[in-house]
């Protein structure tokens, strides 16, 4: 079953009575799906790897951005620019040779979810968005696809398995979405380097117990650690009607977005034509809905309003200027111009397209 080289590399499992030759056979016959290959799927990627399991695929579209570092360590300065899904590929590759590598460079959409976890034994989501966390859920419902669940925010992070033995789904745990900025992203809160390190690798156990068949499976349960205290809790969540999927949705970037938000339509404004605005001393008011601690690291000299207390600040507020809301990428600010726009339905606000990191004056 193995050759003289893979007993050396997998000797230490194998000598484990819970894995064994059965065990490590289990694994190199796996087939594992992951999903991103970001900060969650790095170590996820890197483990599931070095414990042999035989073929994994990564399904990601994104590219290596210098911002990525300091969590993605899978990745260096050489690879920005790069496709993640290609790079991690080729550099896994390199550090178990008996592995075999299926590359979904167009990441998962509506058109190939089904196909591509068909594929699979087994899928693990290390994605960072809501359309695609219900997306993957579904597939995984449909065919019936165990999912190792992770997920991380600031110096928090869950992990729980769906669709293990008929166990219980995402939507058992969250029927509906966040309302729109109700769970900003890392791009916008930060996140510790080594948080997606540690829940990654706890993602990574539990699929490897589920393909071994050991240990007690996180079905039922999302398993939750803080990083700052190292505290652990674990919560106990049923299956219920929810779970029940027969097909996919059309949309899930539509189902996660609320027609009232939808609705709204907000005024872009570049950075180069905010740059116009600012050469042509133009009467502004610079808006910017960050937190205090965003805005001391680096800002456009605006008025700083929190998107969380801007309604309790519109005082502060001067419609009869042109007033440029920012934020860090573009979404709360978004959220603060629909506010705005409410409250003074007369008056024009803009939203500074991409936020602060699309202006490089």
């Amino acid at each position: 079953m193995f050759s003289p080289a893979e007993y050396n590399r997998y000797n230490r499992q194998l000598i484990l009575p819970e894995i064994g030759a059965a065990g490590q056979q289990k694994l190199k016959e796996a087939r594992v799906l992951v999903i991103g290959a970001g900060g969650l799927g790095c170590p996820v990627l890197q483990y599931l790897v070095a414990a042999g399991v035989g073929t994994v695929g990564i399904a990601d579209f994104d590219v290596v951005s210098e911002s990525n570092l300091h969590r993605q360590v899978l990745f260096n300065s050489e690879d920005v620019g790069q496709l993640k899904a290609e790079v991690a590929a080729r550099k896994l590759a390199q550090q178990n040779p008996f592995v075999q590598f299926q590359v979904h460079g167009q990441g998962i959409t509506e058109q190939n979810a089904l196909d591509l976890v068909q594929a699979y034994d087994l899928v693990v989501d290390g994605s960072d968005n809501f359309p695609t966390r219900y997306l993957v859920n579904d597939a995984c419902a449909i065919l019936q696809k165990p999912l190792v669940f992770g997920s991380i925010f600031k110096f928090e992070g869950q992990v729980t398995v769906f669709h293990y033995q008929n166990g219980p789904s995402y939507r058992c745990l969250f029927p509906e979405p966040p309302l729109p900025n109700q769970v900003p992203n890392c791009a916008e809160t930060g996140v510790l380097g080594v948080l997606p390190g540690m829940i990654g690798t706890i993602q990574t156990n539990e699929a490897i117990k589920i393909i071994c068949g050991m240990g007690k499976v996180l079905s039922g349960r999302l398993f939750m650690l803080n990083a700052l205290t190292l505290e652990t809790s674990a919560i106990n969540f049923r299956r219920t009607a929810q779970a029940e999927i027969t097909e996919l949705q059309s949309d899930y970037e539509a189902f996660c977005s609320p027609p009232t938000a939808a609705s709204e339509e907000v005024n872009e404004l570049s950075a180069d034509e905010l740059k116009d605005l600012f050469d042509e001393a133009a009467d502004l008011q610079l808006l910017d809905v960050r937190e205090p601690n965003e805005y001391e690291q680096y800002n456009l000299q605006g008025l700083l309003i929190p998107l969380g207390i801007l309604e309790q600040n519109l005082d502060k507020v001067e419609p009869h200027k042109t007033v440029v809301v920012h934020c860090q990428n573009g979404n709360r600010s978004r959220a603060a111009v629909q506010i705005l726009q409410r409250h003074f339905p007369n008056t024009t606000f803009y939203n500074l397209t991409g936020g602060i990191e699309r202006y490089p004056y």
